[in-house]
């Protein structure tokens, strides 16, 4: 599973370095490119505007059907509107808010994204049987 990610100020990309997994870092450059694998994103929280590039990655050719989750990085100093991007993709593309962490996560939220990455991997391993 491919983890698909955007980072600003390096927090999300240091999270991501740490889960060791296979992953591809959207920018305004590669965000119309196709995927033909199954993969989460983890998505910092900014306006729209600039978030945009996630949706446009996710709605270029059938790349929503290999969408299988979403992550979001915050500040808990945002109140309500803490991983409020990654909130909006999961619920506006209707997959699973796998985890919201906070800065560039601990060493228990990677183990959480690893954890579920492994049960959505057995998971549709097993129903392609």
């Amino acid at each position: 599973m491919k983890i698909v990610y955007m980072s600003l100020t390096g927090q999300t990309q240091k999270f991501v370095s740490k889960l060791g997994m296979d992953s591809l870092r959207i920018t305004m450059d590669n965000s119309f490119q196709t995927i033909n694998e199954p993969y989460i994103v983890i998505a910092p929280t900014y306006d729209i505007e600039v978030t945009e590039i996630l949706n446009d990655f996710i709605e270029t050719a059938d790349n929503q059907s290999y969408l299988r989750g979403v992550c979001g990085s915050g500040n808990l100093n945002f109140s309500e509107l803490y991983c409020f991007t990654a909130k909006d993709l999961a619920k506006a593309y209707q997959v699973p808010l796998l985890l919201n962490f906070e800065f560039q996560g601990t060493l228990n939220d990677v183990n959480i994204v690893k954890e579920k990455v492994n049960e959505i991997g057995s998971t549709e391993s097993s129903s392609s049987r």
